[in-house]
């Protein structure tokens, strides 16, 4: 059972940075072999994935909303999961989630191809 703990949240203005991070524990396989992403829940809005890795990092996975200015990335020692979001904007502010699938997908960034999930880290930005 994989284990998931988001921190990093905040309030910034627009056009600021933040930095969220994952801890991820409780893996039975490699960690090269799960995928790992970002979601992010607006209020009234369904949750949509931001961003995912896998393989270690090799394999990087962005909305297109967010290309160019979040960049998402993983310290397998630490088994730390990251999104560092730059250039942030109004419509960034979300809920964000961090997530675990075993296994390879062709959509990374569904939300229903997830299995374990975080509790969630709020973003605020404002304009």
């Amino acid at each position: 059972q994989v284990q998931l703990v988001e921190s990093g949240g905040g309030s910034v203005q627009a056009g600021g940075s933040l930095r969220l991070s994952c801890a991820t524990s409780g893996y039975t396989y490699p960690t090269s072999t799960y995928f790992l992403g970002w979601f992010r829940q607006a209020p009234r809005k369904e949750r949509e994935g931001v961003a995912a890795i896998y393989g270690a990092g090799v394999y990087t996975y962005y909305h297109v909303s967010v290309e160019g200015r979040f960049t998402v990335s993983q310290d397998s020692a630490d088994n730390r999961l990251y999104l560092q979001m730059n250039s942030l904007k109004p419509e960034d502010t979300a809920m964000y989630y961090c997530a675990a699938r075993r296994g390879h997908t062709t959509t990374p960034l569904v939300e229903t191809e997830y299995t374990y999930w975080g509790q969630g880290t709020q973003v605020s930005v404002s304009s």
